[in-house]
């Protein structure tokens, strides 16, 4: 036993995703609001994770980057591995459909690294917290979206005896610290409940240290994320919105600055009221690091870009510091979230190409009850002016709603076919829509009798979970009709000849590429 005093707690912290293998496909999992299996893999490089691995290693922690599914490892490569490295904290971010998967992965892990504390985080445990607890061996629950604050309060609270903060879940006959009879971080101390049965687990007793209190965090005392530490090139190609690559992410908000969609699973982590942002000075600094590391294009993957001041301040820095001749900008953005062309053509000059709208729905009953506060009449001169401004707006849609008829989801490819026959559209997502724990929509469905299924395991996108009026086989086919929607001669004759360069010929062969995957992945075969 260790002296006392000194203590046991190694300091090794993993951030990891292990590799979920199936047959659907690839697990798009990392910096996703809407989990799905790809036919074809897109690695998304995950920003608050990212910035969690940079805080604990600015403040002394070894930390290993473990993404087993962008660096294409199976599952006993990546536990031989993670068994060899022997982390004092394993943290893993899940969603409801492989949520089931990790509890599985978790009590192996706990099996093989007794001593290990393993920390879940992600949306669908923010809003079911205590259910892991209760059906695996982990450690902690973080129910916030801030993990990269999360994470370094937890590692100081084992190494230092530092108050856990709000947002945590535990078992409380774990934490044998409170007795008083053991050193905090102690080996005594870690070890001491790592043998549990299976029954005292479940008879163990779960707690919270409360609500978690976001707004407290400031994100410009985070540290600008370590790249070559969290391993960006992995995430540099395989990614359907770079046209120009390597790219890369960053994430100047949280999340978005509306976040009441009833759909959304983030909302759960970063509801509307509590949008925070980073200084327009600290982005600079992050695309300024990511230009000298030789990115060629940024999604700035804010829910909603922030707008107002401070994107005239961040465009007007990128113009200053000539930033804008060296990348390309991407985004999210709401249809109604600027409204004057001068804003879209300062964003054009700041080197903005390809702008990602909800558009979701061409009904009025669907934007009313999903709480989108847009108005259909809204949706054709919104992207006509960013279109006007130079930009390229890329639009996502869902059918499946349990109000829509087959009629008012055609209605939606309707008015798809129609923005990109009149050019005010470049590009599509279509998906199936998901009621994910947690969100308004679930807990309408849930007292509405809607749901078809429960099994988290089904909420991937390739069936229907909600009653409608359309069978899973039709709101397939409906998603395909979006993604043939592009398909006018206007549309196929604007983009050849468009073509300028050996980078356009590249995008529009990997976006075909992508586009037969799509196909593929809402097939009735699937």
């Amino acid at each position: 036993m260790p002296a006392k005093g000194e203590s046991a707690f190694g300091g090794k912290i993993s951030i990891s995703y292990p590799p979920l293998e199936s047959k659907k496909g690839i697990a798009c999992l990392a910096q996703n609001r809407q989990f799905q299996w790809f036919s074809h893999p897109t690695y998304i490089y995950p920003v608050i994770p990212a910035y969690a691995a940079s805080f604990l290693k600015a403040n002394g922690y070894d930390v290993l980057w473990d993404d087993a599914i962008a660096e294409e490892l199976n599952y006993e490569q990546w536990k031989e591995r993670i068994v060899r490295e022997k982390p004092d904290i394993i943290a893993i971010e899940t969603k409801t459909p492989v949520v089931k998967m990790h509890w599985k992965i978790i009590d192996e892990i706990k099996r093989e690294l007794p001593d290990s504390k393993v920390v879940l985080m992600g949306d669908h445990v923010t809003a079911l917290p205590k259910e892991s607890l209760e059906n695996s061996k982990v450690d902690y629950v973080i129910a916030s979206g801030d993990y990269d604050f999360a994470l370094l309060n937890l590692a100081n609270h084992l190494s230092k005896g530092e108050a856990l903060e709000g947002g945590f879940w535990y078992r409380k006959n774990c934490h044998s610290r409170e007795s008083g009879n053991l050193e905090a971080g102690s080996k005594d101390w870690i070890s001491a409940f790592a043998g549990m049965t299976e029954k005292e687990y479940k008879e163990s007793e779960i707690t919270t240290t409360g609500p978690a209190d976001i707004s407290k965090n400031n994100l410009d005392t985070l540290p600008l994320i370590d790249r070559k530490l969290t391993k960006w090139k992995m995430y540099g190609y395989k990614n359907g919105n770079f046209k120009y690559t390597p790219g890369a992410y960053m994430m100047s908000g949280r999340d978005c600055w509306w976040g009441k969609c009833t759909f959304c699973s983030w909302t759960t982590m970063f509801p509307g009221e509590k949008f925070r942002t980073m200084s327009a000075e600290k982005a600079l600094s992050e695309v300024e690091n990511l230009i000298k590391l030789g990115v060629r294009e940024i999604m700035e993957d804010s829910g909603s870009l922030p707008v107002g001041q401070w994107l005239k301040d961040f465009c007007r820095g990128m113009i200053e510091r000539g930033y804008n001749k060296k990348i390309t900008m991407s985004c999210n953005m709401r249809i109604t979230g600027i409204k004057d062309l001068e804003t879209w053509e300062l964003m054009k000059k700041a080197g903005f190409r390809f702008i990602l709208f909800g558009l979701e729905s061409a009904n009025q009953e669907t934007l009313d009850r999903v709480c989108k506060n847009l108005e259909v009449s809204e949706i054709e001169p919104g992207l006509k002016l960013c279109k006007e401004g130079g930009l390229e707006p890329h639009i996502t849609a869902m059918i499946g709603y349990p109000w829509e008829t087959k009629e008012m989801a055609q209605k939606t490819i309707s008015l798809a076919k129609k923005l990109f026959k009149c050019g005010y559209v470049d590009t599509l997502q279509g998906t199936i829509v998901i009621p994910y724990p947690g969100t308004p929509l679930y807990k309408y469905c849930a007292e509405n009798n809607l749901l078809l299924t429960k099994n988290y395991e089904d909420y991937d996108q390739r069936q229907m979970v909600m009653k409608s009026p359309l069978a899973s086989e039709d709101a397939k086919g409906l998603v395909q009709g979006l993604y043939k929607s592009f398909m006018s001669p206007q549309f196929i004759w604007r983009k050849i000849k468009s073509i300028r360069n050996m980078d356009d010929i590249k995008f529009f062969f990997m976006a075909g590429w992508k586009w037969m995957g799509k196909m593929m992945d809402f097939g009735n075969k699937k």
